[in-house]
């Protein structure tokens, strides 16, 4: 295991993302002497005033330009890559723009690591394991990869990619697979920003199908923390599940949601289900567990705070 002192200058790209964001606001609060640097291209997902007036470094740069990497990467102590396009429905009808960004973009920040010798976080997706039926155990790090939809095909080959150049290179790479996120700064497209929005506006609330495909919640804290574990204690060449215990049908989301937010259920809209949606992810994190993590943040705490965040906006 490769031991750190007080300080470290860590390469964060995608930070001004959702869990980007939120990662470099929790490292900077746990490891003040560390010299954040932040990456960003800056898309329709990557908002600056996220981390506007944060002590940090900040460049706007396209992961894919390998020859910026290089230059980029270049003295840093690690990076932590979050850069990709995240959105299952946009990869549904936009394929190529995943493909391109989650595969190229990752071979490009493998190859400035690889040159200049930085160990490399690469964060990855539950969805790469495909899914579940109701009675299926778990996903662990053995389970294999099967993704559904061209997002998280375009993830399972980035990690695919990752462990070659463990492999090939001797590269220092770790691999995180988290459940679903939700928390403060997450771009208001995805499932909680959409009810909650769509609730304090008395709006229609689209649930797919009948509702009763299960997700596991995670709060982007408890991510975040999990991030730094494995960072700091995780061994070369592994993958580490990030799991919330927050196992939920959709339908059970929304209607949690709408009671704590004092809305009615009539809110709810069915709506055509989308292509090869995945019926179950569930998470088994106890390989992340032994080196001494666990989720804190319970679900009604965490989606209480979510609301408060998104009411403040």
């Amino acid at each position: 295991m490769r031991q750190w002192g007080t300080y470290m200058r860590v390469v964060i790209t995608g930070g001004a993302g959702f869990i980007g964001t939120n990662f470099v606001r929790y490292m900077l609060k746990a490891h003040p002497k560390y010299d954040i640097v932040v990456l960003d291209s800056l898309t329709y997902a990557g908002i600056i005033g996220n981390i506007k007036g944060l002590p940090i470094g900040f460049k706007c740069a396209d992961i894919r330009d390998t020859d910026d990497m290089v230059n980029i990467v270049h003295g840093a102590g690690y990076v932590v890559n979050f850069a990709a396009e995240s959105h299952v429905d946009r990869s549904i009808t936009d394929p190529m723009t995943f493909l391109d960004t989650n595969v190229m973009g990752t071979a490009s920040i493998l190859e400035a690591c690889k040159w200049n010798k930085v160990p490399l976080l690469h964060i990855s997706t539950d969805e790469v394991y495909g899914d579940l039926t109701p009675d299926d155990p778990a996903f662990t790090e053995e389970t294999s990869i099967k993704p559904s939809s061209p997002y998280s095909a375009s993830k399972a080959a980035a990690d695919l990619l990752c462990q070659s150049y463990v492999r090939t290179y001797r590269s220092d790479i770790k691999i995180t697979r988290s459940s679903n996120n939700y928390g403060p700064y997450q771009f208001p497209e995805k499932m909680i920003p959409v009810i909650i929005t769509k609730a304090l506006a008395d709006a229609p609330i689209p649930v797919y199908g009948e509702g009763l495909n299960i997700r596991d919640w995670l709060y982007v804290e408890d991510n975040c923390r999990a991030i730094d574990t494995v960072i700091h204690k995780g061994k070369s060449g592994e993958v580490y599940n990030v799991g919330g215990d927050g196992e939920m049908t959709n339908i059970e989301l929304v209607k949690k949601i709408l009671k704590i937010m004092d809305k009615p259920e009539s809110l709810i809209t069915y709506v055509t289900d989308r292509p090869g949606h995945d019926l179950r992810y569930a998470i088994n994190h106890d390989k992340l567990s032994k080196l001494g993590w666990q989720p804190l943040v319970g679900f009604e705490e965490g989606i209480r705070r979510t609301i408060d965040w998104y009411r403040s906006r």
